[in-house]
C-alpha cells in the first residue's frame, strides 16, 4: 500500500512540475515574447497587396485595338511549404510552359518565396492553382498584350513585370495609360492559402489612347520595309508616313521587326524607335534646305544660272560631284533634280556661313520637335562659332551635321504645307477627347514653298536621281540622299557605310501625304537613295494615296 501510495505521488508531483513548466512557458510567451509572436502572426496571415490597375487600351485612328490589358496572375511558391517538390513540378510546367527541371530547382529551395511565372493569363493560371498544391499561390496582375503583334512595336514600347511601360509610347505616356494601382488585405490560412480578402483602396484604370496611326498603311510600311530589308541587308530602316498639312502620323515603321508579346525574341536594341531616335548626316535630302533659304532671301530663284564644273576647292577641301563632267551651266531647279554638289555649295555660299546657320536652326535642325514618344534626340548642328574656312563646303551638301528623320520629314512637310512647320504628333484622343491640333510657325513664304514643290518635281522627272519611281495618275515631288557615315575607328568617311534615304510627297502641286524613307548601311545591290529608298517611298505612296482617297494630281 506504502509503494503505491509512493507511486501516486511521484506521477503528481510529475504532473504538477509539468504543470508549472507550462505555466512559466505561457507567462513567458505571452508577457515577454507577445507583440513579437503577434507580429510575426499578422506577417504570416494578414498581408497587404497592390492591387495593379488596368494599363488604358491604345487603338488606331479607326479604332482598331494596338495594346489591351487581360486579367492574369503571378504564380508563385513558398518553397518550403512544397511537401513533394517533383511531383508538383511535373504537375505544374506544363500548365506554365516552363521546364520542368527548372520548376523542380526551385521549388526545393529553402527559402521563403519564389515566381514561378509572371503575367499568366486568367484560364491557364486558374488551372494550376485548382491543383491546390501546397505553397503554391496566384496574385492578380493585368497581362499588356499587343492583338497585331510586332505592328508599331516601336511607337508603342514595351511593359515590365511589374506593369511599368519602358520605351515608347508605354513609357512616355506611362502615368496616363497605366492608372493607379489600388489595395487590398489578405488573410491566409497555414498552408498560406487566403481565406479572406478586403480591399483597402480600388484601383484606377489608365487612360484610353486614341493614336494618328493607321493600322493598315502601318502594315503596308512594315511590309515594304521587310521586302527591303531581305533585298538590300540593311543594318536597320524606318519610314514615316505623314500628313503634312497638320503633322499627323499616320505610319512610323521600323525594321527589323519586334513581336511586342515575345519580347525575350529581340535584343533592347530592336526595340528602339529609329524613327526619333537616328542621328545621321542627310547627305542631298539636305540640298532642299539650302535652296529654300536662297529663294526665300531672293539671292536666287529657280531660273539662276551657276557655272558648275566637276569639282570645287573650299579652303582645304576638294568636293567633287557624283559623276564626272565637264564645266556645265545649271539653273537651281537643274542643281536640285541632279543632286548637284557643286551646284549646291555654290548657292549654299550666296549665304554665307551666318545666314546659312539661322536657317538651318529656322527649319527646327538642332531642336527636338516635340512629338510624345520616348527617345526623341535634337540631332547635332554645327554652331556658328565652330564653322571654319572649309564648313561652307560640306553643309549645304549635307556632311557635317546630324539631323533625324522626324525632323527631315517636318522639314520637308513645312514645304509641302505652304511654309509653316508644325509639331509632328501620334495622339488624336485621350478618353475619347480629341487633342488640341498644334500650332505651326511660317518659316518660308508659300510662294517660295510653291517653287521648292515645282523644282522637286524636277527629281522623280527624266535626268532625275529618282526618275525610276512613279504612280500612276499622281505628281510626286521628292528628293534622294546618300551619306557616307564617319568610321568611329578612324573618324574618317567611311568606303563602304551609307545611309540611304529619301523624302516625298503628293501631289505635288496640293501634297496631302508625306513619306520618308531612310535606310541605315544597305549592304547588298546598291547604296544610293535613289535605288534604296526611293522605291520603298513609291510602293508605300501607291498604297496610301488611293487608301486615304486623295484625289490625282
Amino acid at each position: 500500500m506504502a509503494i503505491v501510495q509512493r507511486r501516486v505521488g511521484l506521477i503528481f508531483a510529475a504532473f504538477f512540475a509539468l504543470l508549472i513548466l507550462a505555466a512559466a512557458r505561457t507567462l513567458y510567451l505571452a508577457a515577454l515574447q507577445g507583440a513579437t509572436l503577434r507580429r510575426a502572426a499578422r506577417t504570416q496571415q494578414l498581408t497587404t497587396e497592390a492591387v495593379p490597375a488596368q494599363r488604358g487600351t491604345i487603338t488606331d485612328r479607326n479604332g482598331v485595338e494596338l495594346a489591351v490589358s487581360e486579367p492574369a496572375q503571378d504564380i508563385s511558391a513558398t518553397p518550403y511549404l512544397v511537401t513533394d517538390p517533383l511531383a508538383s513540378a511535373r504537375r505544374l510546367a506544363p500548365i506554365l510552359g516552363r521546364p520542368e527541371t527548372r520548376l523542380l530547382a526551385e521549388l526545393s529551395q529553402r527559402r521563403g518565396f519564389v515566381y514561378l511565372a509572371r503575367a499568366v493569363p486568367a484560364r491557364q493560371a486558374q488551372e494550376a492553382l485548382s491543383l491546390k498544391i501546397p505553397g503554391i499561390a496566384g496574385a492578380p496582375v493585368m497581362r499588356r498584350v499587343y492583338p497585331r503583334g510586332a505592328l508599331a512595336a516601336q511607337v508603342l514600347g514595351a511593359v515590365s513585370t511589374e506593369g511599368s511601360g519602358l520605351s515608347g509610347l508605354e513609357y512616355s505616356r506611362n502615368a496616363l495609360i497605366g492608372g493607379r494601382a489600388g489595395e487590398r488585405r489578405v488573410v491566409s490560412d497555414a498552408r498560406g492559402q487566403p481565406v479572406s480578402i478586403d480591399e483597402v483602396h480600388p484601383e484606377v484604370a489608365g487612360s484610353p489612347v486614341t493614336l494618328t496611326l493607321d493600322a493598315n498603311i502601318q502594315q503596308r510600311s512594315e511590309e515594304v520595309l521587310g521586302a527591303l530589308g531581305s533585298i538590300f541587308a540593311p543594318k536597320d530602316a524606318t519610314a514615316i508616313v505623314m500628313d503634312p498639312r497638320d503633322g499627323t502620323i499616320l505610319a512610323m515603321a521600323n525594321w527589323p521587326a519586334v513581336n511586342l508579346n515575345q519580347p525575350g525574341t529581340s535584343s533592347p536594341q530592336a526595340l528602339e524607335n529609329r524613327a526619333v531616335s537616328f542621328d545621321y548626316e542627310p547627305g542631298s535630302t539636305f540640298k532642299a534646305i539650302t535652296v529654300a533659304a536662297a529663294l526665300q532671301d531672293r539671292l536666287a530663284t529657280p531660273a539662276t544660272g551657276f557655272d558648275v564644273p566637276d569639282k570645287i576647292q573650299v579652303a582645304d577641301r576638294t568636293i567633287h560631284d557624283d559623276t564626272e563632267h565637264g564645266n556645265e551651266s545649271l539653273t537651281t531647279a537643274q542643281i536640285l533634280a541632279q543632286s548637284s554638289n557643286v551646284g549646291a555649295i555654290k548657292i549654299g555660299m550666296l549665304e554665307g556661313p551666318s545666314g546659312f546657320a539661322a536657317w538651318t536652326r529656322r527649319f527646327g535642325f538642332g531642336a527636338r520637335g516635340g512629338i510624345e514618344l520616348a527617345g526623341e534626340e535634337r540631332g547635332t548642328i554645327l554652331p556658328l562659332s565652330r564653322y571654319s574656312g572649309s564648313s561652307m563646303g560640306n553643309l549645304p551638301i549635307g556632311q557635317g551635321q546630324l539631323v533625324t528623320p522626324i525632323q527631315m520629314a517636318s522639314a520637308y512637310a513645312a514645304i509641302a504645307n505652304g511654309g509653316v512647320l508644325r509639331r509632328p504628333h501620334v495622339i488624336a484622343a485621350v478618353d475619347g477627347r480629341r487633342t488640341a491640333e498644334p500650332a505651326g510657325r511660317r518659316i518660308i513664304s508659300a510662294a517660295t514653298a510653291s517653287s521648292l514643290r515645282e523644282m522637286l518635281e524636277g527629281v522623280l522627272a527624266p535626268g532625275g536621281t529618282a526618275s525610276e519611281v512613279s504612280i500612276p495618275g499622281y505628281h510626286l515631288a521628292g528628293k534622294t540622299g546618300t551619306a557616307s557615315k564617319v568610321d568611329p575607328a578612324t573618324g574618317q568617311y567611311s568606303k563602304t557605310a551609307y545611309v540611304a534615304s529619301f523624302m516625298g510627297f503628293a501631289p505635288a502641286s496640293n501634297p496631302a501625304l508625306l513619306c520618308a524613307v531612310i535606310v541605315d548601311e544597305p549592304h547588298a545591290g546598291s547604296i544610293f537613295g535613289g535605288t534604296v529608298a526611293a522605291p520603298a517611298f513609291g510602293q508605300i505612296m501607291s498604297f496610301a494615296l488611293p487608301y486615304m482617297r486623295i484625289p490625282p494630281g
